[in-house]
Order: structure tokens, then C-alpha cells, then sequence
């Protein structure tokens, strides 16, 4: 689901500001973009947004609205930026990629650059100071996906009724459907035997196998648990993303039972109908945490 969540608070002495934002996607991907004074705590941000969220592409981008106020001056490892450009030099040979190594990407990458403090050690900021204000944009960001959810969820809940309506026009066509069926094997036997007597009790096992062949009354009664099921995913606060999905596949393998055994106009009509519904459910739950 799309989002955007900021947040910006006090670390190291100056002014940090924090944006999330997602956007659909089948799984869970994420991407930081953080200056090097965050590099040390990138691992529990990667956690602590996992926990919140589990489901598309989020960009986390971090930057300084004032810069930190440390005494200190910035350190160059040669040796570490050394081995960050071999091996990029090596995966671009070895992948045959495109593209140069440039200043930019060895500087972001870490222990390359480091603000030592005056007295020693390295001017990083801690996990403590970041993580109210990580919580902040996290929050802010799933009350906007929440909105979204809910007019989502408001679209999804239509396309359930649209299918339950034409599960109800099926079921009110199921009796007549099947009369006409009988009638029809009457008509054809009788021509068939041009007149001459008739086996009855063969005849009547015939009109029963053939009555259970085309009886569709299981598969009615699965694809109205399924969508009892649907709605009740639908109330929950949980995510229901991946469950919709595979009660979506539950549905179509039913109503494509109940098209294949139909051999009625109204029937057929009303299973065309409800995959139409389907596919459009199906297409939101790529949206749906």
C-alpha cells in the first residue's frame, strides 16, 4: 500500500529528519538511504520497521535538517575505501554491468568516512536517539495507509456483494436448471427409441447419475463459506493480504466448477459475470497489506 510517514527530532546536537514511504508491492522490500553518522544503527532500523510493516517497497531516507554539532575531525579509511572499490570493480566485471564507481558511492558506504570525536572515538549516533523519531514517521505513515485500507477495504467489500448476488441468481436458476435437463434427456431418449418401450428403472438411473453430474449444490455452498470468510478477514485489524488472496483462487476454482457443469444461458451469464468481479478483487489485493 502507498504511504508517507515523517518525523524529524534532536541527535548528536542537531536536527534530523526522517521520511518512509512505500509503495505496492507483492512482498517485502526495503531501502535506507541514511548519512554516516546513522550507519551503525541501520540493523535495528531495518528491524524495527519490519515489525510494523509487512508488505511493499519502503524507502526510508534520513537527512540533516541542521548539521550535528560535534567536535571533532572527519577520518578517511583509505584501506577500507580501497576494498569497497575493488570489489565493486570486481561484481561490475564478473555481472558485466554498466555504470562507473564514483566518488559518491564508495563515500556512502561504511567506515569509509567518520567524524572522530575530539578525545577519540567515532561521532556515530545511537539507536536510543533515533528510534522516537523512526516511530513517529512509522506511525504517521500507517495512519495514511490505514485511510487508504479502509477505502479499500469499502471497494473489495462491492465486489464480495456483486458475487454473493450473482451466487443468489445461480442458486434460485439451480432447480429450473435442472428440470429442463430432465426434460431435455426425456425428449431425446423418446426420439431416440422412436416409440418403442422403455426400460423405466433404467431410465430413472440414468436421470439420477445425470442429476448428480450437474449438481451444483456443493460448490454454492464452498463459494458462500468463502466469501463469509472474505468478510471476516475484511473486519479484522490484522493483514489480510495474503489470506484474500488464496480464498480469491478458492472462489474462481468454484465458480469455474459451477461454469463447467452449468450448460445453461443464465447460469453461463452469471459465471462470466463473477469472474469479471473476481479479477478485479484479485487486481486490489495487489494493493492490500
Amino acid at each position: 500500500m502507498t504511504g508517507f510517514g515523517s518525523a524529524e527530532g534532536d541527535v548528536l546536537g542537531g536536527r534530523l529528519s526522517i521520511e518512509i514511504r512505500t509503495v505496492n508491492h507483492r512482498y517485502y522490500n526495503q531501502q535506507l538511504k541514511l548519512p554516516f553518522e546513522l550507519a551503525g544503527i541501520e540493523g535495528p532500523m531495518r528491524e524495527r520497521l519490519r515489525q510494523v510493516l509487512e508488505r511493499g517497497h519502503v524507502t526510508v531516507s534520513a537527512r540533516w535538517l541542521e548539521g550535528p554539532q560535534v567536535q571533532g575531525t572527519v577520518a578517511v579509511d583509505l584501506e577500507r575505501a580501497r576494498q569497497v572499490l575493488a570489489a565493486a570493480k570486481e561484481l561490475k566485471k564478473r555481472l558485466k554491468l554498466k555504470g562507473d564507481v564514483d566518488l559518491a558511492f564508495v563515500a556512502r558506504q561504511s567506515d569509509v568516512l567518520t567524524v572522530q570525536r575530539d578525545g577519540g572515538g567515532a561521532a556515530t549516533a545511537q539507536w536510543t536517539e533515533v528510534v522516537p523519531i523512526v516511530d513517529r514517521a512509522a506511525q504517521a505513515l500507517l495512519a495514511m495507509r490505514s485511510r487508504e485500507g479502509a477505502v479499500l477495504a469499502g471497494e473489495l467489500e462491492r465486489r464480495l456483494t456483486a458475487l454473493e448476488t450473482a451466487a443468489q441468481t445461480i442458486e434460485r436458476r439451480a432447480p429450473e436448471r435442472l428440470v429442463a435437463e430432465l426434460t431435455r434427456l426425456k425428449k431425446a431418449v423418446a426420439e431416440l427409441t422412436a416409440g418403442a418401450q422403455v426400460d423405466e428403472q433404467r431410465l430413472a438411473v440414468e436421470v439420477a447419475l445425470m442429476a448428480d453430474r450437474v449438481d451444483i449444490t456443493e460448490e454454492l455452498v464452498r463459494l458462500t463459506t468463502h466469501l463469509a470468510a472474505c468478510r471476516a478477514a475484511l473486519a479484522t485489524d490484522a493483514a489480510v493480504g495474503k489470506q484474500l488472496g488464496f480464498l480469491g483462487q478458492e472462489l474462481l476454482r468454484e465458480v469455474n466448477t459451477i461454469g463447467s457443469k452449468a450448460n445453461d444461458a443464465v447460469i453461463s451469464q452469471a459465471v462470466i459475470a463473477m469472474k469479471g468481479e473476481l479479477e478485479k478483487f484479485r487486481e486490489q489485493l495487489e494493493n492490500l497489506e
